[in-house]
This record gives structure tokens, sequence and C-alpha cells, in this order.
């Protein structure tokens, strides 16, 4: 029988915001541990919580990135459970009227755009954290750092719109991509700055009814995401094809050996005994903070990636990886304003971005040391034959590396290209007579050596040569000698 997945995401958004949800420790990573700790974020008798305004400030400006309704009051409550690293055995979130309601997150796969349709955005704490098993003498032990305990959070619930696998990496990447767009979260999942949970369910193909789900949890690599969902489709398939039946339960998942494994039977809400926060007074939001976070909204990235194209003829691909940093298609607007679009786009998605790659370093460290003007003047060198694609790749490499104007590099290197026939031709004629075996494979009709004749003759120039001019001139010489044979 062929079964169909059904795929839902809640999604957990670390915010970069100074100090924790309801107090004023400093919500940093990586800190001592246990140093970013008070009454408050380690639950002890009589601490108060008080809401962090900027937390719930990036709350609005998501909810109003992704079109959802903003509730104009909405309520914290209570969730029951225990974890040896929750202080308090109770996280404080919200559950029946969330700050954000709806919505849906557009997100490129392939030529096409999708919306997947979420069903929440609400903001709660962070957990602490667990480090176990670990070695300490003759036995293992686990250890508890609180710092994160009290971090704030926002959780994205989708709803089960999602069939494929590779569907979910596109939509944690595109999160990703916006949380970062916006400013509220560095979008990290290897520092848990953004995580995920999966519910998985299978049914027969051409079927409406939902099958008995599964929650994956330990997904912390966007790849990490795409590897545990198919491993548990599979996991399920396995089980009904041999006559069992799925139970619901949370599983966790071990990227490393790929395997699956169950950490317990699922609690249904009943489980966490929901209520009111008593200690927070309702969360109102009123029209003038709504408007101002309305005001506040930057250009979103798909947006801007659809302006691209339309503004400045760019393909949707290119366009798509200009806008996947906002620093990024802002630095290209910049230099697009002394420079060709399209070239320029070239140039950011080879020289530039290889760099950053290469270095890992990101598009501040770039704008620094090669300001838009600086870029613009080295691509334009080359299209107005001023010195050639080589040379200006060189300049570029030590800009980038070191800074400095490219104009004087190019004086300082006498860079110019040479692309006068009666310059280059001896070049072209010298290379043609130290080179008589590939001549000869040319002549006889294996044209790929042409490329070897091209770049002896760039050697020669010293990287200055025009190639297509270069191209051009063997190709007549050599068609010449043919003649003459």
């Amino acid at each position: 029988m062929a079964y169909e997945a059904v795929i839902g995401l809640e999604c957990h958004i670390q915010l970069a915001t100074v100090s924790k949800m309801f107090c004023g420790c400093p919500a940093e990573f990586g800190a001592r541990p246990n140093s970013n700790v008070c009454p408050v974020c380690l639950g002890l008798p009589g601490a108060l919580p008080v809401t962090n305004r900027e937390a719930i400030d990036a709350a609005i400006r998501l909810g109003l990135a992704l079109g959802s309704t903003i509730r104009d009051v909405s309520v914290f409550a209570r969730k029951h459970y225990f974890y040896p690293d929750m202080p308090k055995n109770y996280q404080i979130t919200q559950y029946d009227r969330p700050l954000c309601e709806g919505g849906a997150l557009p997100v490129r796969i392939g030529d096409a755009t999708r919306s997947f349709a979420l069903i929440r955005v609400h903001a709660e704490e962070d957990t602490g954290k667990s480090f176990h098993p670990e070695r300490h003498g003759d036995r293992q032990v686990s250890r508890v750092d609180f710092n994160r305990a009290g971090v704030p959070l926002l959780e994205l619930v989708t709803q089960p719109v999602f069939r494929e696998p590779a569907e979910c990496a596109a939509f944690l990447t595109a999160l990703r991509r916006l949380v970062r767009w916006l400013g509220i979260s560095e979008g990290d999942m290897e520092k848990g700055h953004l995580r995920c949970d999966a519910n998985v369910s299978i049914r027969p193909a051409g079927t409406q009814a939902l099958g008995t789900k599964s929650e994956l949890k330990n997904l912390n690599s966007i790849k990490g995401v795409e590897k545990g969902i198919t491993a548990e489709i599979a996991r399920q398939e396995r089980v009904l094809a041999s006559g069992g039946t799925i139970e619901q339960a949370t599983l966790l998942y071990d990227a490393d050996h790929d395997k699956l494994a169950v950490m317990r039977s699922k609690e249904h809400a009943h489980d966490y005994r929901y209520f009111p926060e008593p200690d927070l007074p309702q969360l109102a939001v009123d029209a003038a903070w709504l408007a101002a976070a309305r005001e506040r909204l930057a250009e979103l990235p798909w947006t801007r990636a659809e302006r691209f194209a339309a503004e400045y003829g760019l393909p949707a691909y290119d366009a798509g990886v200009l806008c996947d940093q906002r620093e990024l298609a802002d630095y290209f607007e910049e230099v697009v304003k002394e420079a060709d679009p399209k070239k320029v786009s070239n140039w950011i998605m080879t020289e530039m971005l290889r760099h950053l790659k290469a270095t890992q370093r990101g598009v501040s460290d770039w704008a620094r040391n090669v300001p838009p003007h600086h870029f613009a003047f080295i691509i334009r060198s080359v299209e107005t034959a001023q010195a050639t694609a080589t040379s200006a790749k060189s300049v570029l490499d030590e800009v980038f590396a070191n800074g400095g104007d490219p104009a004087s590099i190019y004086a300082e290197r006498g860079i110019r290209a040479r692309s006068s026939s009666d310059e280059l031709l001896p070049l072209v004629r010298a290379a043609i007579e130290e080179n008589p075996g590939p001549v000869a494979q040319y002549l006889g009709g294996k044209t790929a050596t042409l490329g070897f004749l091209v770049g002896q003759v760039m050697k020669k120039s010293g990287g200055q040569a025009v190639p297509q001019t270069v191209k051009d001139l063997l190709e007549a010489e050599l068609a010449r000698r043919a003649a003459a044979r």
C-alpha cells in the first residue's frame, strides 16, 4: 500500500534580547555555567516575573511579517511538567490565547513559491540545559546549567501541511532567513537559537483521515530535521506493513547514527495542567504599539527579491541569493548605484560569496574592506576593458585582505588591459611557435586545444591580455597557417 506523510513543525526561536523573558538576567550564550541566574529564573519562592517588552515587540514584528493576527489581549499560562533542567517544574508559556494566530511563511522550492500555513506564534521562556552522561571518577553523572532557563523564546506552530521532508528543510531555511532579516534572532541551530520538533504521521495515499502521530525531538540541524523525518516515515511504514499499529509517542533522533529511540509516551494537553499564570497580568498590545512595530518592519526578503527581479532584471535565482541576508541585499543596492546590476550580481555570487565562505567572515567584514564604490570600480574596470578579469580579481583579493583603494593598486602594479592587435599578435605567434604539439592537434581537428594556447598567451601578457581578443587572434593566425599548408 502506498502511504503519504502528514507533517507539522513546532519551531522554537531563541530571541536575541539583552535580558531574559521575565527577569533582568543576561540572556547571553556561552557564559560560565550557572552565572546568569537569579531567584526569578530559578523559580525560588516569592520571586515575581516581569514580562520583557523587547521580546514581545520581537514577537509582534515576526507575527506581522507572517501575516498573523495580533491579539490585543493575550494571556500567559503555566505548563506543568518535570524536567531536571526546569527549576520551577512548570514553564511560563501561552496556551489558549496566544499573541499571534494564523499567518503563513512563503518558501521558495525549486522554481515555485509556496506558502505554508501557521496555527500560531506565541511567547514563552526556555528551560535550562542538561549535560549527560559524563564521567566523574568511577561514576557517570549529569550536570545542569540554568543560564538558559528563562531566555525568551517564540514558538511557531505550523498546520500539518508538509508532505515531504525536503519541504520541512526548505521551510526552516526560510524561517532562519526571516528571523535574521528582522534582527530578532541569530537563528543558529548549533547554538540552540533555532530548534525544531516535528509531528509525523502517515496515511494511505488519497485518504483524508489523519494517522496516529509521533513527535520527533532533538532535531538540531536543518539536515537533521530532514533525515529524522525521513527515518520516522520509514519506521511507521514498516510498522504498518508488518500488521502493527502506530502508538503516539515522543522519539529522539540521533543524527550521527541515524537512529530513533522512544523517549516517552506522548502527553496530551490535559496532562500539562495548563492554567493562567497568576503572577502576570494579561498582555495588552494597543494600537499605538502595533503601529510602531509595523512602521519599523523592514521590507521583507521575499518582497525584496521580487523587486530585485522586476527593478534590476535579475533572474529569480539571483534575486533569491542576494536576499538571503539583509546586509547582502543592502550591499548589492549600494553597488548597483555605480555598476550594471547583472554584473554586480555575478561578482557577488562568485567572488564575494566565495571569499566569505573560505574565510568564514560576514558581509560586514567584506564591506569594511571593500566598500561598495570600490567594488563597483573593480567591476566597471573589467566591463570597460581597463583591466582583465584575472587582474581585477587579483586586486579584489588584495583589497579584501588588506583594504586599500583599487585604483591606486592598479596604478602601482601598472595594470591595464591589453587588447591591441599590434600589441598581442607577437605574443600569439610566439605561443604558436613554442607549442607545435598542441598546434598540430588543433589543426588536426582537436579544437579544445585552443584553450591551452589562449592560456599560454595570457601568461606571456602577465594576465593583462583580453581573453576574447587573444582567442580571435589565435583562430585567425591558425586559420592562416592551415590555409598555407
